[in-house]
């Protein structure tokens, strides 16, 4: 047990001094605002919030692929059934994004486009309403700016359009749940 141990010490060690060298891997962390632009059947969206967590691996010094976790929760009235409702988006991000210098400055361009593998869940405030739309693919798109505030630390400021359309049985009734939004939200990303 003892000589496993040490065997994976060893290799958690070797791994990580040879990828500071390197610096191509990141972590980030990035929670945000939401802003629904269009409502979601009869639900009339609020501003939502939510938060992700992300990895990226550079394929060359300005492009690297990113794959993620994420959880939006947004709060909504239904204008027919007058009852409130909770959406929570969560699911998987993945795709490019291109890291930019502007400059010898510690600012950098931002751009990241991808898809979403998310599933929409919906209940009411008493419970007795509860949906599950299954996971689909949707699509997300994000501009921002990178500043490099210590060395391998960096904000990430961005904003993000996501789009994801699926479809639930509410109260024995197929229904589009859509949840277009833009999110602003300061990452905070770790290179190593």
């Amino acid at each position: 047990m003892k000589k496993h141990i040490l065997l994976i010490a060893t290799a958690i060690l070797l791994i990580s001094f040879t990828a500071k060298t390197q610096e191509k891997w990141s972590m980030e962390f990035r929670p945000g605002l939401n802003f629904p632009t269009s409502d979601s059947g009869n639900i009339d969206s609020k501003v939502g919030y939510g938060f992700e967590l992300i990895g990226a691996y550079k394929l060359m010094p300005h492009l690297a692929v990113y794959a993620g976790w994420g959880l939006n929760q947004f709060k909504g009235d239904d204008r027919l059934l007058k009852e409130n409702f909770t959406f929570e988006e969560t699911g998987f991000t993945f795709g490019f994004q291109i890291i930019r210098p502007i400059g010898t400055s510690a600012f950098s361009y931002l751009a990241k486009a991808g898809a979403v593998y998310n599933h929409i869940q919906l209940e009411n405030n008493s419970n007795t309403i509860n949906a599950d739309s299954g996971y689909g693919f949707g699509w997300q798109a994000a501009l921002g700016v990178d500043y490099e505030f210590a060395s391998n630390l960096s904000f990430r400021p961005e904003i993000r359009y996501r789009s994801l359309s699926r479809d639930a049985e509410i109260a024995n009734v197929e229904t589009e749940l859509k949840l277009n939004y833009i999110s602003f939200g300061i990452g905070l990303a770790w290179e190593f």
